[in-house]
């Protein structure tokens, strides 16, 4: 074969192989798009932002129960932001702390409302721009939270805290005969009382009352205080009892721990004896609380779940913002999400502490 036609045969050839490829070149393409358009397809992983608005941070209660809360969250960071505001014990203030979270996109507001009478204004803002809202803990009137179908409450019974704070309370009185110091046959008794008109204080100090003389204790009222949930006034006003009744006093009923542990603040700052302080019940099982049954300071509590109602409203938020089903708990009446309470005394406040602590 001459050069020339081998020259020939050989472009010819070449020229074959480049029309295949070029001919394969919308097929690859083709393949590329493919592949591109299949990543651009997957979708992205949905992420909320959920407003938290509580009536008081310092509340050792609801700084546990929000903490717990977060713990849940960092679980969830890439799919749930969240935000918390501090009302200090102004319903104003949280009525702008709410507007400003529904102004900044929050998908999801949770409110432990400063006045439970009073959730209009919020209710009103969150149905007109669409916001679902979880109540928690400060449990809102029924007809308030049935005004619109994407309002929902997490907590508990306060009844049910006031019965076991009371059996509590008549047991211990029971067993140890020398709480009626002066052996009139009655108990004196004082209330430290958490707040005027909140259902949660009135329902506490009722049922525990009831659940004393249901059980046949004589009881004698010297009188009440309001110290609003808080440790420091609750020392202040117990002090002034102390002042005034002196070794009268053999029941404090506190509505929670915080004030119950304000009244054993009043005791030692008075260098009382520890055999003449009256019988100390709290409730919300906190873990000071805890620790000061366990020291026998206090002689029980009621254990209020928050660890239990932030992982309810976790799941709730979950299932509103996120579209997922709801395992653990169940909604009552497409609104409530109960938790039940749970006495705690010294022979289990260790294994409360210890729920508490992980």
């Amino acid at each position: 074969m001459s050069v020339g036609r081998r020259e020939a045969l050989d472009s010819c050839r070449r020229t074959e192989a480049g029309r295949a490829l070029f001919g394969l070149l919308p097929v690859f393409l083709a393949v590329l798009c493919l592949l591109a358009c299949g990543k651009k397809a997957e979708p992205s992983p949905r992420k909320i932002k959920v407003g938290i608005a509580v009536y008081d941070q310092y509340d050792t209660f609801i700084s546990e129960l929000i903490q717990c809360f977060d713990g849940c969250v960092q679980k969830r960071r890439e799919e749930m932001t969240t935000v918390l505001f501090n009302a200090a014990k102004s319903q104003q203030t949280q009525d702008k702390q709410v507007r400003q979270m529904i102004e900044d996109g929050c998908d999801v507001i949770c409110v432990n409302l400063v006045d439970r009478t009073a959730p209009t204004k919020i209710i009103d803002l969150a149905k007109k721009h669409g916001v679902p809202v979880v109540f928690f803990n400060r449990e809102l009137v029924e007809e308030d939270l049935f005004r619109w179908d994407r309002l929902y409450y997490v907590g508990a019974d306060a009844f049910q805290s006031g019965m076991l704070q009371g059996k509590i309370a008549a047991e211990s009185c029971r067993e140890n005969p020398q709480v009626d110091r002066n052996g009139d046959g009655s108990i004196q008794y004082v209330v430290l009382e958490g707040e005027v008109g909140h259902q949660d204080a009135i329902v506490r100090t009722e049922y525990c009352v009831n659940t004393m003389l249901n059980a046949g204790l004589h009881l004698e009222k010297l009188g009440y205080v309001l110290a609003n949930w808080n440790r420091l006034q609750a020392q202040t006003q117990v002090s002034q009892m102390i002042a005034r009744y002196g070794d009268r006093i053999e029941l404090i009923m506190s509505n929670n721990d915080d004030m119950a542990l304000g009244a054993i603040d009043a005791y030692k700052e008075e260098k009382i004896e520890r055999e003449r302080w009256p019988l100390i019940v709290g409730i919300d099982g906190t873990v000071p609380g805890c620790r000061a049954v366990i020291d026998g300071e206090m002689a029980g509590t009621v254990y209020n779940d928050n660890r239990g109602q932030a992982e309810a409203m976790f799941e709730l938020v979950c299932a509103i913002g996120l579209q997922e089903p709801m395992e653990r708990y169940r909604l009552i009446n497409g609104k409530y999400i109960r938790l039940p309470y749970q006495k705690v005394t010294k022979e289990n406040a260790e294994t409360y502490l210890n729920r508490k602590q992980h």
